[in-house]
């Protein structure tokens, strides 16, 4: 139902607490709470804080949700359990078994269903007085910013810099406050831009890094509950700006190191008045091609580099192909011990690229000792293959570089290649019982 009208008979609400009044930020007249409102929400309306008018404001303010995954999960949830009236969802994928661990509103029975709809249909069951609107699409320049004009408050809960920038700029653009949160193997950080005269994401970080520096979940891992906890953190800002009471992390950002257990506040710097979307003399007045702004894609699937040329790279058709014909090679796997710990192909050198990053001499033996041992099949004055393979392909094309760059340290005349789309690939295209993570 939405936001605003009510079925039972009306109880009237007026004084209590709220913080300071923020009535022009709520759309329409605010109803009376009915008497089942009263009943389903009174563990916060007796808060002094937050009271009637807070709750009211609540029910009549709309909140978009950007990404309906690890920190959209619990956001989502919260916001509708607290009775915001109406919630946005926005993500363009379905739900893989991967999600579930964290990703709390979905379940096994909605595997393959997009997440929008799932994380809907979830939040109805919670809360049916709360409209929950999904939208099955990828934000784009050419959408965000008319739904961000349609919502109170914004929370970015993406997983990736295109979009980030991109949900920014149309905040800005909108006059809308953002919540944005983000979370990564063990930490996680929480800041809101764009209110009450406080800098935007632009402001902080006028570039975006290099994509090869930039890591997500799918490529870095992140513990399930850390998203969880910011994610929640997220849903509390949200609320305070909705109901009225304000937000905390407006002038500062909120960073959480789980394996410490530890939050810490670093001040912001304040709105820079150079900034090219919300400075004095803006000149992004428009939203733009945020991912050729960012040279990278706007998912948060794995991403997938390209430093080196088609002659330098091999598909794993090929390398099977190697494989079968017992042709002489040495095959290196560059990942961390604890990807090489969930599986590995049983032929392979480990070595990791944070090995051969820092010239380690105990790895770079081992790899000498291989190429001994492989050249004696191949002839002393051959030219011997190196392959090199990680999870994606991405670390495996940084490794060929550096083993480049080795080839006259005592390695003898080899060629190296490394192979496209790494361990991932070969699970996919070559061995269905290779596990997949």
């Amino acid at each position: 139902m939405a936001a605003g009208k009510r079925a039972e008979g009306s109880v009237l609400g007026g004084g209590g607490g709220g913080g300071e009044s923020q009535e022009s930020e709520a759309p329409g007249p605010l109803l009376p709470l009915s008497r089942l409102d009263i009943r389903r929400y009174s563990r916060q309306l007796v808060l002094p804080e937050l009271g009637v008018s807070g709750q009211l404001r609540l029910s009549g303010s709309s909140v978009l949700v950007v990404g309906c995954g690890g920190l959209g999960c619990p956001v989502a949830q919260y916001l509708a359990a607290a009775g915001v009236g109406r919630l946005g969802l926005v993500d363009p994928d379905v739900v893989e078994l991967d999600n579930l661990h964290r990703q709390v509103l979905h379940r096994e029975s909605r595997l393959g269903t997009p997440k929008a709809r799932s994380a809907a249909s979830a939040l109805g069951e919670l809360n049916s007085r709360v409209r929950c609107v999904p939208y099955e699409l990828a934000l784009s320049p050419s959408n965000a910013l008319q739904l961000v004009r349609d919502h109170d408050v914004v929370a970015d809960c993406s997983d990736n810099v295109p979009t980030r920038y991109l949900v920014n700029d149309a905040c800005v653009l909108a006059g809308k406050p953002l919540v944005s949160a983000s979370a990564l193997r063990l930490e996680g950080q929480l800041a809101v831009y764009n209110h009450r005269g406080g800098p935007c994401y632009r402001c902080l970080f006028p570039k975006p890094p290099p994509p090869e520096t930039v890591t997500n979940c799918a490529d870095g891992g992140v513990l399930g509950v850390v998203p969880g906890i910011l994610g929640t953190l997220q849903a509390l800002e949200v609320i305070k700006i909705a109901s009225g009471m304000g937000a905390t992390c407006h002038g500062s950002m909120l960073l959480f190191d789980a394996l410490e257990g530890r939050f810490r506040h670093i001040k912001l710097r304040p709105r820079d008045p150079r900034c090219a979307v919300c400075g004095d003399h803006p000149t992004v007045t428009a939203l733009q091609d945020y991912e050729e702004f960012c040279g990278s894609s706007a998912t948060d699937k794995c991403r997938a580099l390209h430093l080196l040329s088609g002659e330098e790279r091999v598909s794993v058709e090929e390398y099977k192909r190697v494989l079968d014909s017992r042709a002489p090679h040495v095959l290196v796997d560059v990942r961390p011990p604890v990807e090489v710990d969930i599986c590995r192909l049983p032929h392979a050198l480990h070595v990791s690229l944070s090995k051969l990053e820092g010239g380690d001499e105990g790895s770079l033996k081992s790899l000498r000792q291989r190429i001994h041992e492989a050249r004696q099949g191949a002839g002393d004055s051959a030219v011997l293959p190196l392959y090199v393979v990680c999870k994606l392909g991405n670390d495996s094309q940084k490794a060929v570089r550096i083993l480049q760059g080795l080839s006259q340290n005592g390695l003898g005349p080899i060629s190296v290649k490394d192979i496209r789309g790494g361990l991932m690939a070969w699970a996919s295209k070559i061995d269905e019982e290779f596990p997949q993570y």
